[in-house]
């Protein structure tokens, strides 16, 4: 493993060669002289904890932002990008971790759309689309409405559409995030196509094991700058946790049991049916019940869609119910409107922070308030209390290691770890009964997982009931008591995560399975032994990274 930050790339022309970036915000270093040298048709792995650089780097590189200092090369050629389309010209192409595809509109559609100069609207585009998909082994059917495509198959789309305006070189960020394992490992195929066809690809990621197994070279970004460069066949994932975040990679593994006989959380009969576009009823939630009791995790694991996010909003009181109860320690909330839920003692860490956990454009301290206007010490009365809730923000800053230079910056100069550590200090300072946990270490860096595991953890202690929705499987089997799986709007399985691997759990969410889930003895074993490789201790050594990535999402 080298520390030098400056691999050789051999005797060929590299693909991509950055030289001395730099880009700097007020009051914010985001990268500082960063060398990064990429190979052709290679899958080259960069890592870092959350406010590293990375998604700086990435949009220099994708011309969203211009570096103050430093050179691009692509292919042996100095280039400058002053907008994407200048990046796209010379074969660059970037897929977001969230997908930017109109849901109302077909693959060929969203394709084509600013691209009709290309190969036009029509048989000739189709033709095209039918041609990159073959060659890749990517599987995409044209005609297909992408409102009806799984997670899988929406990436799949979004890789073929850089693909169709000429991309050799690949951004991908977090590409596995919402993925069940057969649909990385299906991806990973995917990579070593467009490797095999001369494709070089830049792979964003957190998690370690998928990086050692898919890439070929890895690059490690750490307080803005390359820290070091590693061989994924001579590195493991130990050495690259403390590479990234000077400590060892933390495990989700849970301790002792904490779950009491008091019921905190009976839903029981949700149904909810929506109406689309062409007036057509379906049904998104059918008849769920489940129980929580004071102490207990219960994970939900289920691919995007199958009804999670209107699960969450039902029991918020954010969507009206057709059928059913909800009720919290034994009070009946089937009718109370939101803000009543939360006063009745339900957090809600959100799925997507930005929508609607978070003002971006406010600073931390109105951001403490937001969800919890009425309630100390936020307020008194009719009044808020600005000074009370500044002060209590302060303290969740430093008590959640929230990497911020003051409470009056806006909550989009913070990265994406740092305003999910927020918003957890947030909803944790209120001392809830129940806490609904939607994705809470998605796009979340090794050292800030450890922190808000063990925030969890420690208020499971104190008799926390939680509803766990998480995509990472390692995580719903290390940290839940119970686990159920939701298909399609139903729950169809569950398991004791002491029993099971994330392969069958893979296997019932994609609505192959159904009942109760329970693994080969031998394959909870090797599965535990995998999870165990490097990952005995949590984070012991807070990092001091003062390189935070303004605007960082994920």
């Amino acid at each position: 493993m080298r520390k030098d930050g400056n691999p050789s790339a051999g005797t060929a022309t590299p693909a991509v060669e950055l030289r001395g970036i730099t880009k700097r915000f007020p009051g914010v270093v985001a990268n500082h002289d960063i060398n990064l040298t990429v190979r052709t048709g290679t899958v080259h792995a960069l890592m870092g904890e959350n406010g590293a650089g990375k998604s700086t780097l990435m949009k220099i590189l994708y011309g969203m932002q211009r570096p103050d200092e430093g050179t691009i090369a692509i292919n042996g050629e100095l280039c400058e990008f002053h907008t994407p389309g200048d990046a796209i010209a010379r074969g660059i192409g970037m897929v977001h971790q969230h997908f930017m595809l109109a849901d109302n509109l077909t693959v060929l559609e969203n394709v084509v759309l600013g691209g009709e100069k290309l190969h036009g609207i029509g048989a000739k585009a189709k033709a095209k689309i039918k041609e990159i998909s073959d060659q890749y082994g990517l599987g995409v059917r044209p005609d297909a409405l992408v409102e009806d495509l799984g997670v899988a198959d929406r990436q799949r789309v979004e890789i073929l559409k850089v693909l169709y305006r000429g991309a050799k070189i690949l951004i991908l960020d977090e590409p596995t995030a919402v993925l069940v394992p057969q649909e990385v490992d299906a991806l990973f195929d995917n990579l070593r196509e467009l490797k095999a066809e001369g494709v070089t690809v830049i792979f964003i990621s957190h998690k370690l094991h998928e990086v050692l197994a898919v890439a070929d070279a890895i690059s490690v970004i750490r307080r803005g700058t390359t820290v070091g460069d590693a061989d994924p066949k001579a590195v493991t994932a130990r050495q690259l946790a403390e590479l990234m975040v000077g400590a060892e990679l933390p495990s989700p593994e849970s301790r002792e049991s904490t779950v009491t006989t008091t019921e905190m959380l009976n839903v029981e009969g949700l149904r909810i049916a929506k109406t689309d576009a062409e007036g057509i009823e379906r049904v998104v939630l059918d008849d769920i019940s489940l129980r929580i009791h004071k102490g207990e995790i219960l994970g939900i694991a289920g691919v995007e869609g199958n009804g999670q996010a209107e699960l969450v909003e039902a029991i918020m009181g954010m969507l009206p119910l057709d059928a059913g109860t909800v009720v919290l320690d034994g009070k009946n909330l089937s009718g109370t409107l939101t803000r009543g839920r939360r006063e009745a003692g339900i957090g809600y860490i959100p799925e997507d922070r930005h929508r609607h956990g978070l003002l971006l454009e406010a600073p931390l301290w109105e951001n403490r308030i937001l969800g919890h206007v009425t309630e100390r010490p936020n307020s008194s009365g009719v009044l808020l209390k600005p000074a009370a809730a500044r002060t209590d923000t302060l303290r969740i800053v430093e008590q959640y290691d929230v990497r911020t230079p003051g409470i009056e910056v806006t909550a989009a100069s913070l990265s994406g770890g740092n305003q999910q550590k927020l918003i957890i200090g947030r909803e944790m300072s209120h001392q809830p009964k129940l806490l609904i946990a939607a994705h809470p270490t998605r796009g979340v860096d090794v050292g800030a997982q450890a922190q808000i595991w063990e925030h969890i953890r420690s208020a499971q202690r104190e008799g926390l009931a939680v509803l766990l929705i998480s995509a990472d499987l390692d995580e719903l089997i290390g940290l839940s008591d119970t686990i159920r799986v939701i298909y399609r709007g139903r729950l169809v399985a569950d398991a004791d995560p002491a029993t099971v691997t994330a392969e069958d759990l893979g296997t019932a969410m994609t609505g192959a399975a159904a009942g109760h889930l329970e693994s080969e003895p031998e394959a909870v074993a090797e599965a535990q032994a995998i999870a165990a490789e490097g990952t005995e201790a949590e984070a012991e050594h807070p990092h001091t990274d003062t390189a935070d990535d303004p605007q960082a999402g994920e």
